[in-house]
């Protein structure tokens, strides 16, 4: 598989499930779709069946390598295959074990003691290491190198004899992000971390129940939002939540003063069009723009227009948010379509001698020329992780002879890696890391008139805290609010 060092944190994964719908599968392969944004390298769906003639239940699994549409093109594989009525769903970008690994690929399943499981999550294990050595050194057989397969060796290993209580023993031994569901053969159980990292909403559709990354995935199927699983809280649906139309929740012992959500959610990861952490991630991005024009304006005057253009596609409502503040400000400014980006991009076959990278930003973006030339220039994008891309899109944007151009950014630097579902480089890789916080040194790398990034304070400004409501910040402060084994590549524990 053909993979680049990437100038963006890869978004973590997607998970999706069904409750007692006779179309499971169709309704998960459209909510993946949506959620095809959060994992490009592999997806899968897993649906329980009921065999009446024999009287049990059955798994049905269909993944692979590649996009959903890939995956599943034969139609018959979501009506003939994936039959049954509960369904689970994954889509994989791997922040723990080999993304070539085939047995990698989620929903994983298990058949033990009390019945079938398949199990979908996002996030990362944080003591991964630690448990994995103590499983294996108890006779544990592990299928795959990622971290998500300890919480059903976990599970099957439990003494207690209830399931709820075996899954709820087993979240109470991993430490880290998780947002998980987990199908039985009597329920569909989503769970969220005590942190809260990662997103995880409740959502109805007809008479059945839908649970999803983000509420984008209820939009495509017509599914209403009711509300997001609670950090901490493991939440059971069963046929009782059908007849009574409530659910029942359990809480995960551990207590933390106040949630950790993932600030990287509502400045890049999530689609524009979601509800995450109880909020719309549109509302947050124009302001986190606002809030960037007010930090870094660019100085125009009467005679002069500038002009702002975004990096498609995850910076384009910030920057219509930086575009109508600076207009408020009085600055003669006009957001434009300077950047056209190609949604159909393959892969780039390419000489040796040529760079891989350029190659991929001309196949990804092109440049308006009539927009660009002869103006001053501002470019508003979400981040800068390693700058080579960064870097690369600057030279093409020069190509088109504009007169200057300002880059601004809707967040601080990125000086420290992930450890809670995103894939950051190494911290040398980082350029604020590498460049010691030099704002002038990176503004010369990047090839730029003037750099400008968001403030911390600014950027907390920017999204909601109400209830004392929480962010991690760990890839910006470097205060990691939960403690981790030692790093871990994806590629560890292959043979």
């Amino acid at each position: 598989m053909y993979t680049s060092k990437i100038d963006k944190p890869r978004s973590n994964c997607g998970v999706f499930g069904v409750f007692k719908h006779p179309q499971a599968a169709t309704l998960t392969y459209y909510g993946l779709n949506a959620l095809q944004h959060r994992g490009q390298e592999g997806t899968g769906i897993v649906t329980l069946d009921f065999e009446a003639e024999k009287n049990r239940y059955h798994l049905n699994v269909h993944k692979g390598f590649g996009l959903v549409s890939e995956v599943f093109k034969d139609d018959t594989i979501l009506t003939n295959t994936l039959t049954g009525e509960a369904a689970v769903g994954h889509n994989r970008y791997s922040t723990a074990g080999s993304a070539n690994n085939r047995f990698n690929i989620q929903p994983f399943t298990v058949n033990y003691r009390n019945g079938h499981m398949a199990l979908s999550h996002n996030g990362n294990f944080t003591n991964f290491r630690t448990l994995r050595k103590e499983l294996q050194d108890s006779g544990t057989i592990f299928q795959t190198t990622s971290d998500s397969e300890l919480v059903l060796h976990l599970i099957a290993r439990s003494e207690k004899r209830d399931q709820l209580d075996q899954v709820e023993e087993a979240l109470n031994r991993v430490e880290g992000a998780y947002s998980l569901v987990l199908m039985t053969d009597t329920a569909l159980i989503a769970a969220r971390d005590p942190h809260g990292f990662r997103p995880l909403a409740l959502g109805k559709f007809e008479d059945s129940y839908i649970v999803a990354s983000e509420t984008c995935a209820f939009d495509i199927i017509g599914a209403k939002y009711i509300r997001d699983i609670e950090p901490g809280e493991i939440l059971i649906i069963n046929d009782t939540s059908l007849m009574t139309g409530e659910t029942q929740s359990r809480r995960i012992s551990k207590v933390v003063d106040k949630p950790h959500h993932c600030i990287f959610e509502y400045v890049y990861f999530s689609r524009p069009d979601s509800i995450i952490f109880g909020e719309n991630v549109d509302k947050v991005r124009r302001k986190l723009g606002k809030l960037l024009a007010h930090e870094h304006p660019v100085e125009t005057d009467d005679d002069e227009l500038a002009i702002v253009i975004s990096v498609p596609d995850a910076s384009n409502t910030a920057t219509l948010g930086y575009a109508t503040e600076s207009q408020k400000n009085g600055q003669n400014i006009r957001f434009e379509l300077g950047l056209i980006r190609s949604h159909y991009a393959g892969r780039t076959f390419i000489q040796p001698y040529q760079d891989m990278r350029e190659a991929k930003v001309r196949t990804k973006f092109n440049t308006v020329k009539g927009v660009l030339k002869g103006r001053k220039v501002v470019v508003v994008d979400d981040s800068i992780v390693r700058g080579t891309t960064a870097k690369l899109l600057i030279k093409l944007i020069r190509e088109a002879g504009p007169k200057e151009i300002h880059f601004r950014i809707t967040s601080p630097p990125i000086h420290n890696p992930c450890h809670y579902g995103m894939d950051f480089p190494n911290r040398e890789e980082l350029i604020a890391n590498r460049l010691d916080g030099d704002l002038e040194a990176i503004r010369k790398e990047l090839g730029v008139d003037s750099l400008g990034y968001l403030s911390l304070d600014e950027m907390l400004n920017a999204v909601p805290k109400e209830n004392m409501e929480g962010y991690c910040t760990a890839c910006f402060s470097g205060e990691y609010p939960v403690p981790i084994d030692m790093e871990t590549t994806k590629e560890e524990y292959e043979l």
